[in-house]
């Protein structure tokens, strides 16, 4: 899965990554080549006195050094370059692949995971690229350059690379393998340790309500303590990496100088020969840990990786059209068909032979019990999820065959919990049409009964809104977001029990507001609240999935007993009549 992704996102930076190779390159050859030169000036020139050849060798050595050092910067530079641009393309791509699932998908992967894969796991990939570039590519190089010329220095004291470079080579292979196991559950555990802290900042107000303050905190460190120890399991077997490359590294270099001492004894060495061959078996030792350094990041980055291409392979249930619909002849006439839906994996359907109209003109509530099923018939029409039977008509054309962006347009959802994104107030209302004058949002406000407490902030429509409008009361929060899809003008507007927060004043006005408004439009409100629709042109009653009754309220409350008992639970029977 990792090489899968690296291919997929690196092939477009090929010319910074062959010049970076060939830096790289240039960079390794000089390093190599200084051990050598280092030899000539012991042998002949500090053993012959021969001042002119040793600063002739040195001023080489000097030009060497530097060449080195600019091709290191410049191999840095575009490697780091080049790292940051694929973890840029790797969020992006996750981003719009997020922004393409439907309610499905977002309830399989799950809010925190989703931010996890985002951030995290991309960060980790990340780093192994960069890593990758200023590390891993020289390491090799370094590694078989090394033993070329080691060999070139002393044939016979080069046995000793074929004990050194194999022991360290499967002692890290054996490491890096029970490493891997252990980074796959610590990228989990920062799931749950993501999970349970949004859960806690979304709902600290039922927390403190609810003296849970104790509870969370446990929970909270359950999970922190999980991911501490899992951590704690990793970063024992990362600990244990260094020493052990290092014994090997030292035992080697006491070898070289103990073999060596005696090779140059029975003058079969020189001594600048065994300096440099030290210096070789210090590269190639040290190309080792550098590919080391490299394998201990492996693990983590093959299992994000695997967490990211899970969500890159995921396709969407609601697949968009392949030749879309781009243009409707009717104005805001919607229709469903026999419809049902059944989530994934449940026994039963959730929604059963939906059959409904709303024309334009006309407003079409829809109550019933809680867990009837209101809130997803109502996403289906906006196509947050698809009908798995039955058909969704939005002036004669199924939902499945419009342009995303018309259906969009063409029909305006306020939902259940109203979501307000960062900024202000103006930026929210014109969410979904930005080219939106003040004096629209100002006749949006005033429609959805918001314009009186949005003219008391000092800001007025520059009013700052913090994440989900949590500066706003939930009335507050609901009356904006009303606002904002009026601003959008749609031709079919749902309303997902959007006046639950309001009081029965400040209701009735909104919707009296709201039917001049929309008069020419077709509406259909979801409500729990019986006078919130005892108005409307026509009333569809769900019971477990199903319509079991259609009609006016006074119709409904004469021969429909469900809609009668709903009805008189909240009303006293004056009232209801």
């Amino acid at each position: 899965m990792l090489i899968k992704l690296l291919r997929a996102h690196l092939g477009r930076y090929s010319k910074p990554i062959s010049l970076l190779i060939l830096l790289q390159l240039i960079a390794t050859i000089a390093a190599l080549y200084l051990p050598t030169l280092n030899a000539d000036i012991i042998d002949s020139g500090v053993v012959k006195g021969d001042t002119g050849y040793i600063l002739r060798t040195g001023g080489v050595m000097i030009a060497i050094t530097l060449a080195q050092a600019v091709c290191s910067i410049g191999a840095v530079y575009f490697g780091a370059r080049t790292a940051m641009a694929v973890g840029r393309d790797i969020r992006a791509a996750v981003f719009d692949r997020v922004q393409s699932f439907s309610a499905r998908e977002m309830g399989h992967f799950g809010a925190p995971s989703l931010i996890t894969r985002t951030t995290n796991d991309v960060q980790q990939v990340q780093m192994l690229v960069l890593m990758g570039f200023t590390l891993m590519v020289a390491a090799p190089i370094m590694c078989f350059g090394g033993i070329i010329m080691a060999l070139n220095q002393d044939v016979p004291l080069s046995g000793l690379l074929l004990v050194a470079v194999p022991t360290l080579g499967i002692l890290v292979s054996l490491l890096v393998r029970r490493m891997r196991p252990q980074f796959r559950t610590m990228q989990t555990r920062i799931d749950g340790v993501n999970r349970i802290l949004r859960e806690q900042i979304t709902g600290i107000r039922v927390i403190r309500a609810f003296v849970k303050d104790g509870h969370e905190q446990d929970r909270f460190a359950g999970a922190n303590t999980e991911l501490t120890e899992v951590s704690l399991r990793t970063g024992r077997l990362m600990s244990f990496m260094f020493p052990s490359v290092m014994l090997v590294v030292n035992v080697s270099s006491v070898a070289v100088m103990w073999f060596g001492g005696h090779r140059i004894d029975s003058g079969a060495m020189q001594v600048g020969a065994l300096t440099a061959f030290l210096s070789y078996l210090m590269q190639i030792l040290m190309s080792v840990m550098m590919a080391t350094f490299m394998f201990m990041m492996v693990p983590r980055a093959e299992v994000c990786a695997e967490r990211i291409e899970e969500v890159m392979g995921s396709e969407t249930s609601v697949v968009p059209p392949t030749a879309p619909v781009t243009e409707l002849t009717r104005q805001g006439h919607l229709e469903l068909r026999g419809v049902d839906f059944r989530y994934p994996g449940a026994e039963a359907s959730v929604l059963r032979g939906i059959d409904l109209v709303a024309r334009p003109g006309e407003t079409t509530a829809v109550i019933g019990s809680t867990g009837s099923g209101k809130s997803t018939l109502l996403g289906l029409i906006p196509r947050l999820f698809d009908a798995t039977d039955g058909r969704v008509l939005v002036d004669g054309v199924d939902v499945r065959e419009l342009s995303p962006t018309l259906l969009a347009e063409t029909v305006g959802l306020v939902p259940q919990k109203p979501y307000l994104f960062s900024g202000t107030i103006a930026s929210n209302l014109r969410y979904g049409r930005p080219d939106a004058t003040d004096e629209e949002l100002w006749q949006a406000l005033e429609i959805a009964q918001a314009k009186d407490f949005v003219e008391k902030l000092p800001e007025g429509l520059d009013a700052p809104i913090a994440q989900g409008g949590g500066n706003v009361s939930g009335g507050q929060r609901q009356r904006l977001a009303i606002a904002r899809a009026l601003v959008r003008r749609p031709r079919i507007y749902l309303f997902d029990d959007s006046f639950s927060a309001l009081d029965y004043a400040t209701d009735a006005k909104l919707r009296r507001a709201l039917s001049k408004e929309t008069a020419g439009a077709a509406v259909v409100i979801v409500a729990q609240r019986v006078s919130t629709i005892r108005d409307a042109d026509r009333i569809i009653v769900l019971d477990e999935g199903a319509v079991v009754g259609s009609g006016t309220h006074q119709e409904l409350m004469a021969d429909n007993p469900t809609y009668r008992e709903i009805v008189l639970s909240q009303l006293t029977e004056q009232e209801a009549a």
